[in-house]
């Protein structure tokens, strides 16, 4: 089955705060169809973000495939808090990266 990249299926990867401990991670589709899609898959888990940002499950706070929004959205425990020492995205906002190499699988 071919792949298609999250990149060629989303209109909005994005991160940011919430709150100084946690970053929120953003995947939101162009269109409902692509959205179901996607979301039938069951590729998009709390289980591949842990795995993408080197974390436990556990440090995966919250997962919801939000459909209103068209938008899957997960909150994960920050490495360091914002503003600490070492920390070197205060908003948080370069830290969705990891989501861009996802592939879905991917037919028609």
């Amino acid at each position: 089955m071919k792949t298609k990249k999250i990149t060629e299926l989303a209109e909005v990867i994005r991160s940011k705060n919430s709150g100084p401990f946690e970053l929120t991670l953003d995947i939101i589709f162009r269109d409902f169809e692509t959205f179901k899609k996607v979301i039938k898959t069951q590729i998009i888990r709390k289980e591949l973000i842990a795995k993408l940002y080197n974390i436990t499950v556990d440090e995966v706070v919250s997962f919801t495939e939000f459909e209103p929004a068209k938008a899957i959205k997960a909150t994960i425990v920050r490495p360091l808090s914002s503003g600490a020492i070492g920390e070197t995205d205060v908003y948080g906002a370069q830290q969705h990266v990891p989501l861009l190499d996802i592939e879905i699988p991917w037919e028609g």
